[in-house]
């Protein structure tokens, strides 16, 4: 079992679950004032709402989908110490009586840097937290030749996920266990793309990562990342193969996951980019899937069980666990040993 200097994890990300009102909603036991948060109706087939301090209160991504961020004041009314208030317009509290997910990350650190400084070529600005590798990256794109972004964490990014906010174009995401010649867009099925257009082929630092955005994105593009990287003991990113049968693989964290994203990297399925989470009904073994790229309802699947030190495959469900085929993941979790290995019961 892994140790971890992040003692409370809900400090930095946690999963809320709450009921829709149709109005002014304030949602409280975050644990934080949110920093990027994805809402989600669990009960009706819409978008799930994309917010980021960075962007502004006033702005929403309406899904993970090619859109441009939209501007509203029905949306959300605010970030609040210990959650956040939705309003009427968020897709997740539009049906009263209805029941929506809110998960939700920590930054909270300004950070700029200027063109020419920590290796960078482009200047950005953002909010980050190093303590749980995690940053939010604002820049305007050159259009041409090859961009790289320096983005606050100090440590090397195991994920990274670029949307521009004024052009239409996909969630393109870099990450590690596919490597720098591919990416993956957070808006689709499809598997890994080989492409150089998207990171020159170019692994990210501690101080920046590249992108070769020329022909995917004009001048003037102004684009949002959000950049993690790995702490023990509370996040971790890797990779798994699958072996089709309802005895699955298994997933070594080195922590009991409260919140897993998967994906099909490698293979022959067009599959979702699917979300289990340790707040919503059904948690072990009946996790239930919500999904990025789609405005689907909470699924009846559970084919993912969260353990103490991982999560492992309970299910042949095809996207999940298909013989043979390559999935990326990203857990965030709580180590039950904390601080100079002391047990930790916090969460």
């Amino acid at each position: 079992m892994a140790y971890t200097t992040i003692n409370k994890s809900k400090l930095f990300m946690n999963t809320i679950t709450y009921t829709a009102n149709a109005s002014n909603n304030a949602i409280t036991g975050v644990g934080h004032q949110p920093d990027f948060l994805i809402t989600k109706s669990r009960t009706s087939a819409y978008n799930p709402n994309v917010y980021s301090s960075v962007s502004g209160v006033g702005k929403f991504f309406n899904g993970i989908t090619t859109g441009v961020i939209g501007s509203s004041t029905d949306k959300i009314a605010s970030f609040d110490t210990d959650g956040f208030t939705l309003k009427n317009g968020d897709n997740s509290n539009y049906n009263s009586g209805g029941t929506g997910v809110g998960w939700s990350w920590k930054a909270g650190t300004s950070f700029s840097n200027n063109a020419g400084a920590n290796g960078a070529s482009i200047a950005s600005t953002g909010s980050v937290n190093t303590t749980a590798g995690f940053s939010i990256i604002s820049w305007t794109n050159a259009g041409s030749g090859v961009a790289t972004v320096a983005h606050g964490l100090g440590a090397v990014p195991k994920m990274i996920i670029i949307k521009s906010s004024n052009e239409t174009a996909g969630w393109l995401t870099y990450h590690e266990a596919i490597g720098n010649t591919h990416g993956l867009f957070l808006n689709t099925t499809d598997p890994k793309d080989d492409n150089a257009e998207f990171f020159n082929d170019t692994s990210p630092t501690s101080t920046v990562f590249t992108t070769g955005v020329t022909g995917l994105l004009t001048g003037g593009s102004n684009l949002i990342a959000y950049c993690f990287a790995e702490k023990q003991g509370y996040s971790k990113f890797g990779s798994y193969i699958g072996n089709g049968n309802a005895d699955g693989t298994f997933v070594y964290t080195g922590f009991k996951p409260k919140f897993v994203l998967i994906k099909q990297a490698v293979g022959n399925n067009a599959t979702n980019w699917s979300i289990t989470d340790d707040k919503r009904l059904g948690y072990n073994p009946d996790n239930r899937i919500l999904y990025t790229n789609s405005n689907a309802t909470e699924d009846s699947y559970d084919p993912i069980e969260h353990l103490s030190n991982g999560f492992k495959l309970i299910s042949s469900t095809a996207g999940y666990n298909d013989s043979g085929d390559t999935y990326i993941y990203y857990a965030v979790g709580q180590s039950i040993v904390g601080t100079n290995n002391v047990p930790n019961n916090a969460r």
